[in-house]
């Protein structure tokens, strides 16, 4: 006759291991590979089980992983627990594909069973269930290093995430850079408003600089060199869950650069610093303090600030002017300030460093924008050889 399983005081059945003790607390023990007893505790069952799965993910302990019988989201913890040193939000990023591959059926197959075939209809269900394309991405950048690493390890034959996305509709939308035009427009606009006009320096500085708005809301007065007119970044500030602030590295390497200051943006910068009304405490955030951005409560801003304030901006333009504008984003300004940059013939390899971008490529193909008009300017303005008459000359016999 099979044991009795035991429970804890609540009823809930309790796992190898598993213990409740006196004073209601749980503690889970188990043997390591050198045969020493191991313990840890928790105050409730469910931390104490995320406990367990990290003990069992260091330790192998019921993870048949050498034959491939561990689920799919075994594998991706597994992936994640190697990672170290990650930001913020690349935490978060897992943290999400962790959460939706728990709910998903294809979540708790074992990655020895997991085809290409089974990768790419997931992919095209998640797809028909209404997930962004983007997110689909996010997803998949997720699963495809985590398979790979059970490759490498021999686990599995081949990696079934490693095929093309093009096996669903790209639904995400173009990012696009605003013409000179609309930039004149939307600039006028917010120089005359009467309420937007406070936002007119903030976003010269913006369209002139080409910075990520996290990077430009992370600026301190020591990151501004007027006599040498360059600004310094090296950082960049965001807000995490429950609102607390926490500042970042650029988002590579290259993000760490100096940017020269327009005279528009020397002016701007002056414009802010005399307006700056400074808080009875400065802010200091990982060691960062004298942000040059507050808001009305002496804060630092962050991205939302702007995103919020461009898109009530945006609103009243629209509703004010027979022309609407398309969508404009302090992103849409960084694609504009590049695409500038290019249309006025900066070299490929300064724009790189001016955007803070790791790879040459992402600079071309992602945020310049061609157009017809700017190719027949620019081939108006190459000299052509003289081929010595304007007709074809007829061979003699």
């Amino acid at each position: 006759m099979p044991g009795k399983k035991r429970k804890d005081s609540e009823g809930r059945v309790l796992q190898k291991g598993e213990s409740q003790r006196k004073n209601l607390t749980y503690q889970y023990r188990w043997t390591d590979a050198l045969g020493r007893r191991n313990t840890v505790y928790a105050t409730t069952l469910e931390a104490l089980r995320k406990k367990e799965r990290r003990v069992q993910l260091e330790e192998g302990l019921g993870l048949d992983y050498s034959a491939g019988g561990i689920t799919v989201v075994e594998l991706v913890e597994r992936y994640i627990e190697l990672k170290r040193g990650m930001r913020y939000r690349t935490q978060v990023g897992y943290e999400y594909v962790l959460n939706l591959l728990k709910k998903e059926k294809f979540g708790r197959l074992k990655i020895r069973d997991v085809r290409i075939s089974d990768a790419k209809l997931w992919i095209i269900r998640m797809a028909e269930s209404g997930k962004g394309y983007s997110t689909i991405c996010s997803v998949r950048g997720v699963l495809k290093p985590a398979f790979q690493m059970a490759f490498e390890d021999d686990i599995i034959h081949k990696n079934p995430f490693d095929f093309r996305l093009d096996i669903i509709p790209n639904t995400s939308k173009k990012r696009e850079a605003m013409t000179p035009e609309q930039q004149r427009a939307f600039m006028d606009f917010i120089r005359e408003d009467d309420h937007f006009s406070r936002y007119y320096d903030e976003y010269v500085i913006l369209l002139e600089t080409g910075m990520r708005v996290s990077e430009f809301a992370g600026l301190t007065m020591r990151d501004l060199d007027f006599e040498n007119r360059r600004i310094k970044v090296d950082h960049q500030l965001a807000k995490g869950k429950g609102g607390a602030y926490y500042v970042e590295k650029p988002k590579t390497e290259n993000g760490v650069r100096f940017i020269p200051m327009t005279d528009r943006v020397y002016e701007s910068l002056r414009n802010i610093l005399r307006r700056r009304k400074a808080p009875a405490v400065e802010t200091m955030v990982d060691g960062h303090s004298g942000f040059l951005l507050l808001d009305s409560f002496g804060k630092p801003k962050v991205a939302l600030h702007f995103q919020k304030q461009m898109k009530r901006a945006l609103a009243k333009y629209n509703q004010t002017h027979e022309v609407p504008l398309p969508a404009i984003t302090p992103h849409v300004f960084r694609h504009t300030f590049c695409t500038n940059m290019a249309n006025a013939g900066m070299d490929v390899k300064s724009l790189q460093y001016l955007m803070g971008h790791s790879d040459v490529e992402v600079t071309l193909n992602v945020y310049t924008h061609a157009s017809y008009e700017h190719a027949q300017e620019s081939m108006a303005k190459i000299v052509r050889p003289d081929f010595g008459g304007s007709g074809a000359r007829a061979s003699g016999g």
